[in-house]
């Protein structure tokens, strides 16, 4: 009797074993599960939820509802790391990224299926290898929002704050991803975004806060850093070696300026050269002066005329608005001749009003998401109201200050990363940013050399002590991933397995 004894007690065992397995997998919450996408016919390579997480300080004030889509990797959940994708602005929908950069679908405009843009597979998604939540964020982007709009009167001490809490019940939400590792990343203001959260992380890591993140480390694409290097310090150099500007027009600067066009002290012949400059340079595309800037109707697709392209009047356009210049918008970010010094920032929407943001569209984004049928089956609720690439609503306040004080702390923590840039974003310019990483003063232990993507040298790299690292892109712009999917890919997958990039 012995034997049927203990084959029943091995049997019940792996049936408990079972449906612990089967909890953990689908602990996620399942009133979350997207099950389809409006304009994408086929089976999802993975799991995808979204909805939201409403967080409040604990004083009974009013609370905000954070956005996010979370795509389960392709690869191995269990295992491969999760990673929260954050878009910059201040105030654009991480949407941008999910949709035009690395998400899991790309557009097919001259497409369409009940009035809407179709997708198709992206071969280059990030989810290829890596679960990545993309959030909206703080509350009044995207499809995040609250009752109380005077919340929406923030700036970037708050969003690290208000997005820890968010991560905090996201994991709640989603258990069976606590032990995985976990990374940051974002572009543009995300480099503000990033590092300010990475700090509120790493503090709440120390102190004991439950859940226990696995945080390992995070990645900043263009990113702003501080406004000595994001500034004409950087833009004057890049412009010159990119034959933009003059060998005379660059030494008549240097002498005017003294080589500090960011705190000159000589204003009026430095704003005399300076002027210059700004005047050869416009009319380029900022966020890569390698593709075409279109500025009127006659500049899409050839018409010469007033008359609007069909493909365009079918996604809901008129005759009296401006043309989207391209299917995918190449470029959000803070424009380069405004660099963020701290105080309150104009927004994307105000810079546009006075003709400060050049190139860019995000038509068929807006058609696809405001689509009463997508936001169902993407559980946006209706009081979020009409979605926007970037917003107004917002009174964002830059009052972090510089983040090299913010790299060096983490990286003084033992966390890993990576700052990458496109080489040819004169938004956030490479020598920028390649400044302020050395000037962190760590020593370089991979010296400057080229790195391979499909047989090709895709950028170059220089690893620095305390596992941080810079990297360009060769060809790439401000939004990297949009502009060099398979490099993109490349890098990001080997960086977070540890791998020789």
């Amino acid at each position: 009797m012995a034997m049927p004894r203990i084959i029943f007690l091995v049997v019940l065992l792996f049936c408990m074993l079972c449906c612990f397995i089967n909890n953990n997998i689908e602990a996620a919450p399942q009133g979350s599960l997207i099950k389809y996408l409006p304009g994408f016919n086929g089976s999802f390579p993975s799991k995808h939820y979204a909805g939201y997480v409403t967080i409040d300080d604990g004083d009974n004030h009013p609370s905000k509802n954070l956005y996010y889509y979370f795509v389960v990797s392709e690869r191995n959940q269990s295992t491969d790391p999760v990673v929260l994708w954050l878009n910059g602005g201040p105030g654009c929908s991480s949407f941008d990224g999910f949709v035009y950069e690395h998400g899991p679908f790309n557009f097919d405009a001259a497409k369409q299926e009940g009035g809407l843009p179709t997708l198709h597979l992206n071969p280059y998604s990030w989810s290829k290898v890596s679960s990545i939540i993309y959030l909206d964020s703080p509350a009044g982007v995207g499809f995040s929002y609250s009752d109380n709009t005077s919340l929406y009167k923030t700036g970037d001490i708050q969003t690290a704050y208000d997005t820890h809490l968010f991560l905090l019940k996201w994991f709640e939400q989603f258990p069976e991803f606590t032990g995985n590792e976990f990374y940051i990343a974002g572009e543009s203001y995300a480099g503000v975004y990033v590092p300010t959260l990475a700090s509120v992380v790493d503090k709440g890591i120390r102190t004991g806060v439950k859940p226990v993140i696995k945080f390992k480390g995070y990645m900043v694409g263009n990113g702003v850093c501080d406004p000595r290097f994001d500034s004409d310090d950087a833009l004057v150099p890049f412009a010159h070696g990119m034959g933009l500007i003059s060998d005379h027009m660059y030494k008549a600067t240097e002498v005017a300026c003294k080589r500090n066009y960011h705190n000159y002290t000589n204003s009026d012949e430095c704003d005399s050269t300076l002027s210059k400059i700004y005047s050869a340079l416009d009319g380029l595309n900022q966020y890569d002066i390698l593709e075409h800037c279109y500025h009127s109707r006659a500049g899409v697709q050839g018409n010469k005329s007033n008359e609007l392209p069909e493909s365009f009047k079918q996604l809901g356009m008129s005759s009296d608005k401006p043309l989207p210049v391209r299917k995918r918008m190449f470029g959000r970010a803070w424009p380069f001749r405004a660099p963020v010094k701290g105080g309150l920032i104009p927004l994307w929407p105000q810079l546009m009003e006075s003709g400060g943001v050049q190139c860019i569209d995000d038509t068929v984004a807006t058609v696809w998401l405001n689509n009463k049928e997508v936001r169902k089956a993407i559980h946006a609720n209706p009081e979020s109201g009409e979605w926007g690439l970037c917003t107004d609503n917002l009174s964002y306040n830059n009052d972090a200050g510089s983040m090299l004080s913010y790299h060096k702390n983490l990286t003084a923590s033992g966390y890993r990363i990576l700052i990458y840039s496109g080489d040819h974003d004169m938004c956030i310019p490479f020598t920028g940013t390649q400044a302020w990483t050395e000037s962190l003063g760590y020593q370089i232990i991979d010296e400057w050399r080229s790195w391979i993507s499909n047989d090709q040298i895709a950028g170059y790299i220089q690893g620095y002590a305390n596992d941080f690292t810079f990297l360009t892109i060769k060809g790439a712009g401000h939004t990297v991933p949009e502009y060099k999917p398979r490099e993109s890919l490349d890098f990001y997958s080997r960086w977070l397995k540890g791998q020789k990039i």
